[in-house]
């Protein structure tokens, strides 16, 4: 347990992109008198953070090195490409990145994607953080791909984004140190997996408490009691109805594909 046995409290750590408010908020009603903590660390500090035990848990971006540290995949984000407004990627619904390809895409050194091969034509230097990137994208320097959270993160009047169909994608995780499973981080794994507070596998579930003498005589008697003659036993007598099957949605709206013709 973190901090004291008298005044426990909980440390959450989270790389950008990543919004931890639904579970913090969940997190507080279930334990209000366990203060939650939230760290905001980037992604090459992340797995330090939580190795030097300054945080209990956090929110990361796979992979995860497993020889130390568990993790749990939570979801799959949308990539993107992040544009000025007047490009003639906004005219379209999504592209590919080989409609990159005439196009200087900005690879920053804190990318979050694994790329075989990068799409697009590289700048000359590298921007230090996608927060850099995105200022060079403002400029007319070049493109981004990125995870949509943080197209999101770092939005602009001026910028938009949309989605690369064949781009490798970023997954969302919860890590802690193996060594370090406490009863908190079993909350709160509780907490992102769904479990509702009475679920038997979180540990601040509701316990049954035992039953007094009394009590167990009373139901033991109320075990044999056998229903009054002439009285209704509780037993159905009429025939099931038939539920009316859903009915099915309509066809998804068709959407523009591919590069737009460039304006000569």
């Amino acid at each position: 347990m973190t901090g004291s046995e008298d005044s426990p409290s909980f440390r959450l750590a989270y790389v950008p992109g990543v919004t931890p408010s639904k579970w913090v908020r969940i997190w507080n009603e279930r334990l209000p008198d366990v203060p939650l903590t939230l760290l905001a660390v980037s992604l090459a500090e992340v797995f330090d953070v939580l190795r030097r035990g300054d945080a209990d848990a956090g929110f990361v971006r796979l992979p995860v090195d497993r020889t130390d540290l568990s993790a749990i995949p939570l979801y799959t984000e949308t990539t993107v490409v992040v544009v000025p407004k007047d490009h003639v990627v906004a005219a379209v619904d999504e592209v590919t990145a080989e409609d990159l390809a005439d196009d200087i895409v900005l690879h920053p050194l804190d990318d979050t994607l694994a790329w075989e091969q990068l799409p697009g034509r590289p700048a000359i230097e590298r921007p230090a953080t996608t927060e850099d990137a995105i200022e060079l994208v403002a400029a007319g320097v070049g493109l981004l791909v990125v995870p949509q959270s943080l197209a999101r993160l770092h939005h602009r009047k001026d910028l938009t984004y949309r989605p690369v169909t064949d781009a490798p994608e970023s997954r969302v995780a919860l890590s802690w140190p193996e060594d370090r499973t406490t009863d908190l981080v079993e909350d709160f794994i509780g907490i992102v997996r769904g479990r509702t507070v009475n679920s038997s596998r979180g540990r601040s579930a509701a316990q049954a408490e035992p039953k007094s003498k009394g009590s167990e005589k009373t139901d033991k008697g109320a075990a044999r009691r056998k229903p009054a003659a002439g009285k209704a036993t509780g037993k159905a007598t009429g025939k099931p109805t038939g539920r009316s099957p859903r009915s099915g949605s309509g066809a998804p709206k068709g959407t523009k594909r591919g590069k737009p013709r460039r304006k000569s």
